[in-house]
C-alpha cells in the first residue's frame, strides 16, 4: 500500500478531492507531464507542524506570476493541505515527518485549466542521515554567467518550475563519483545554490578559551540567477536576532574552503554540513563546525 496521499484542488470539492495515488491521476497530455510547464513547492511538517507556509505558497504565487500561469490562492492551498495531512494521518498514523508537494501545472493543453494537487509522503531515509551526519559535495559549473536571470528573464531562474531534469542530472553525476549533493557555479566563478538547496557559509572567531566572539553568516546574492529560499530566509530572520552578522555574497569557490563551515539548507533536509567540496575537508575545527550547527539548527527549529 502506498504511503502517498493525493489531493486535488477542484472548484466541485472545496476542500480538495482525494485521489488513490496507487491508480493514475494525471492525462499524458498535462503539460506540466509532457514539458515540465508548472510549479511546484515542497515543504515539512514536523510534529504535525507545518512549517514556513506562508513562505512556500508566496513563493509558489511568485512563480507562477513568472510563468503566467493561473493557481488557485492561498486559502485553497490551505484547505487542501489540512485535507491531505488529516487522510496521511488516518492512513500512516502519524504526523511526526511527513513531506507535503504543491503543484501546479498549466493542465491539458488546450484546455486553460491548471491541474493542481497536494502531495503528503514520508521523507527519503537519506534526508535525516545527511542531515545528522553531512556530506559530500561537488563544484559543478552551471554554464552561464551570474547576471544571465537580468539579462534573460524567460529562462525563469528564479522560478521553482518543474523542470528539474538539469538537477537531477546532477546529482546522478555526483552519486557516480561517490559524493552526495552539488554546489553549482557560474561561469564567471561566482557560487550559485545547490540542485535542491541553498548554501550557507559562516566564518566565526573564537577568544583564548574557546569562546565564539563573532559569527557571520553570508549565502549566495539573490540576484544571481538563484531561487530564494524559505529556508535562509527564515534562518536569516533568526540568526540576525541572535547577533549574527549577516551577509549575501558574491561568493566564490575559495570562500567555501576558507570558510568555517558551509551548510546545504532546503525544507525537507534542513540544516546540512558540508564536510568535503572536491575531496577538500570543510572547516579546520570540526568542534567549532558542531558548535555552529547545533546553534543555527536550534534557531531555525524556533522560528520555522
Amino acid at each position: 500500500m502506498t504511503q502517498t496521499v493525493l489531493v486535488f484542488l477542484d472548484p466541485a470539492h472545496p476542500d480538495g478531492r482525494i485521489e488513490d495515488a496507487g491508480k493514475p491521476t494525471l492525462y499524458a497530455t498535462d503539460q506540466g507531464v509532457n514539458r515540465g510547464d508548472g510549479v511546484f513547492e515542497t515543504l515539512l511538517v514536523l510534529d504535525g507542524h507545518v512549517r514556513k507556509l506562508p513562505a512556500h505558497l508566496a513563493r509558489l504565487a511568485s512563480s507562477a506570476r513568472m510563468m503566467h500561469l493561473d493557481v488557485p490562492g492561498h486559502e485553497e492551498w490551505e484547505r487542501a493541505i489540512v485535507t491531505a495531512l488529516a487522510e496521511y494521518q488516518e492512513t500512516v498514523g502519524v504526523l511526526d515527518e511527513v513531506v507535503v508537494r504543491l503543484v501546479a501545472t498549466r493542465g491539458v493543453e488546450g484546455t486553460h485549466v491548471p491541474t493542481c494537487w497536494v502531495a503528503a509522503f514520508p521523507p527519503a531515509p537519506s534526508a535525516k542521515r545527511q542531515r545528522e551526519h553531512g556530506i559530500d559535495v561537488l563544484l559543478l559549473d552551471r554554464g552561464y554567467d551570474s547576471d544571465l536571470a537580468e539579462r534573460a528573464p524567460w529562462l525563469l531562474l528564479g522560478a521553482k518550475t518543474l523542470s528539474y531534469a538539469v538537477n537531477m542530472a546532477a546529482l546522478r553525476y555526483a552519486h557516480d563519483r561517490a559524493a552526495d549533493d552539488v554546489i553549482f557555479t557560474s561561469r564567471d566563478g561566482k557560487v550559485l545554490e545547490g540542485p535542491t538547496s541553498t548554501v550557507l557559509v559562516a566564518h566565526a572567531e573564537t577568544d583564548d578559551d574557546g569562546r565564539v566572539t563573532f559569527k557571520r553568516l553570508v549565502t549566495p546574492q539573490l540576484d544571481s540567477g538563484i531561487l530564494p529560499g524559505t529556508s535562509q530566509g527564515a534562518l536569516f530572520a533568526a540568526a540576525k536576532e541572535a547577533g549574527w552578522e549577516l551577509g549575501y555574497g558574491p561568493l566564490e569557490p575559495d570562500d567555501l574552503f576558507d570558510a568555517d563551515a558551509v551548510w546545504l539548507i532546503s525544507s525537507v533536509r534542513l540544516l546540512t554540513p558540508v564536510n568535503h567540496i572536491d575531496g577538500k575537508p570543510i572547516g579546520a575545527n570540526p568542534s567549532l563546525v558542531k558548535a555552529l550547527t547545533e546553534e543555527l539548527a536550534s534557531l531555525f527549529d524556533r522560528i520555522a
